[in-house]
């Protein structure tokens, strides 16, 4: 039997580990093509974000039938519970990642010459990058079963909200400067926003793998969850 659980359990982590790689391509696929304006890829996310939520039902009804079956104790219990909170984390960051697909199929369809602000389309795609990485550490620190890593994968997330506040800034100037930039400079705060809380996924599955090592609900980066 324990032999069973522990395959179970394994199996179980390779599918949260695959989901959370998905979900960190998807994000970064969606920055990229909004900053390139490709509705092609937007179009693609946005048709298989049904895979992520796929992935993820399969996971829980997987956690479920383990608890049922085996009915862990201890830390064994904590992987499981981990796994489950975290599981709708990835879910909705995949949900975020097809927003801003959407976003840019939006901005495609209105078929106006919006004035794009070059500074803060970089600002966007650091802040993707800075985004898929901090996420990609943090399964990386889950892989490890490592609180320590996830703490600093959380701190790294942590920063990616000052970009949201330089941004912000900017945009609102270009706005009182030039009405041209109000659709464009629109576009860029949703994203960001959307980004923003991308990151504060990657914290909130941090907190879960402080739970999973040490029993202790924590709560990593308070008060930097605005949207933008």
């Amino acid at each position: 039997m324990r032999r069973l659980f522990d395959e179970e359990l394994a199996d179980l982590d390779n599918q949260f580990i695959e989901m959370g790689k998905m979900v960190a391509r998807t994000v970064d696929k969606a920055v990229v093509s909004f900053m390139a304006h490709d509705v092609d890829t937007a179009q693609e996310i946005n048709n298989r974000d049904h895979e992520i939520n796929d992935r993820e039902a399969a996971i829980e009804k997987k956690v479920f039938e383990i608890i049922a079956l085996y009915q862990p104790v201890t830390i064994e219990l904590r992987e499981v519970i981990t796994i489950l909170k975290s599981v709708g984390t990835l879910e909705r960051m995949g949900d975020y990642a097809r927003n801003i697909a959407q976003s840019t199929i939006r901005v495609k369809n209105r078929n106006k010459n919006d004035i794009r602000i070059n500074s803060v389309e970089r600002q966007i795609s650091e802040m993707g990058s800075a985004t898929t990485h901090a996420v990609d550490k943090v399964l990386e620190a889950y892989v490890a079963d490592d609180a320590t890593e996830g703490i600093k994968a959380a701190e790294a997330a942590d920063k990616i909200s000052e970009s949201v506040i330089q941004i912000r800034k900017t945009v609102l100037e270009a706005m009182k400067n030039n009405a041209d930039t109000i659709d464009s400079g629109a576009d860029y705060l949703v994203v960001a926003g959307y980004i923003n809380r991308i990151a504060d996924q990657a914290t909130d599955i941090a907190e879960w793998i402080v739970y999973k090592r040490t029993g202790k609900i924590v709560e990593l980066n308070p008060g930097s969850s605005t949207f933008i």
